[in-house]
């Protein structure tokens, strides 16, 4: 059984484990180098349920920010229901809490940090930790159509490289295919050609993590996992996961979803690999005739 502990009440006491010390930068109020020239959110990738954006900012930075150049985790939810999205998930990559806490979002949204080194090509670990959420995600979620929101810093180079892998390896979808449907929602184009040349030319990542033996099972290597109750939104309590670059596989003991709702969209077939999702915003990527926002993805 998997291990819980809340930030704050509820069920015994509450710690934070990290696996990586380095993690823990010093903490400002410093916006982030070029943060203010990317656009806030994306739009819905079609075919998929991932959306893109920035990292959302908490309030303290507002005093360096000129009105409109806020995004605070206020503002996230409001941009994506202005879309007629709902948020189900959201995965943070960066390497840092400076910028907002799980506290500053909704209880009802589930949170998930993956600690994600930028620069550099995700290693297998980050990539099966970030593909098992999705999944596990997408088996909880199959009678709704909620998204799973993705961010980095600018929301661009390890949110690209993350979805992109997810979509090449477990759905099938061409590099190149994958990359201009990204660039197309984000807004903006992938930028660092160390993550462009993985995602076209680089292996398909195996779906297990070989640095964890089998025989070992999920439940050893399964990361402490933290619950947070937050003052915005006393509704449903929702659940986030806390991990990190060590070994081991977030393995939720409850369904990520806090209720079922009904988005009056159409019934879709579910199965392990896809999910019939007929809905788009933008035009789809692709040669002439290949309609990608028909696809089945997931």
């Amino acid at each position: 059984m998997s291990q819980w502990h809340h930030a704050r009440g509820g069920w015994g006491q509450g710690q934070v484990f990290s696996g990586c010390s380095s993690a823990k930068k010093k903490c400002g109020n410093h916006i982030p180098e070029r943060w203010k020239d990317y656009l806030p959110v994306g739009q819905r990738m079609p075919g998929t349920r991932f959306i893109a954006f920035k990292v959302p900012l908490k309030k303290s930075f507002e005093k360096n920010l000129a009105p409109e150049e806020r995004f605070s985790p206020l503002d996230l939810f409001n941009k994506i229901q202005k879309q007629n999205e709902e948020l189900g998930l959201i995965i943070d990559l960066t390497y840092t809490y400076c910028y907002y806490k799980p506290e500053d979002l909704p209880e009802t949204i589930p949170y998930l940090k993956i600690y994600t080194i930028g620069h550099q090509v995700p290693d297998d670990d980050t990539i099966f930790k970030f593909k098992y959420a999705v999944n596990e995600f997408l088996k909880e979620n199959k009678d709704n159509d909620k998204l799973i929101g993705v961010h980095c810093t600018h929301g661009l180079n390890r949110t690209a490289c993350l979805i992109c892998r997810y979509l090449i390896d477990v759905q099938g979808m061409r590099p190149d295919d994958a990359i201009e449907l990204f660039n197309r929602c984000r807004g903006h184009c992938l930028e660092r050609q160390n993550y462009i040349e993985d995602l076209q030319k680089g292996p398909i990542r195996k779906n297990w993590n070989s640095s964890v033996s089998r025989s070992s099972g999920f439940e050893d290597a399964t990361h402490m996992m933290e619950r947070v109750h937050t003052t915005i939104k006393s509704v449903n309590q929702g659940h986030w996961y806390n991990l990190h670059q060590t070994q081991g596989y977030p393995v939720p003991s409850r369904h990520f979803h806090t209720q079922t709702q009904d988005l009056q969209q159409s019934v879709r077939k579910f199965s392990q690999n896809q999910n019939v999702y007929q809905r788009g915003h933008v035009p789809p990527p692709g040669p002439p005739g290949e309609d990608y926002s028909q696809r089945r993805y997931f």
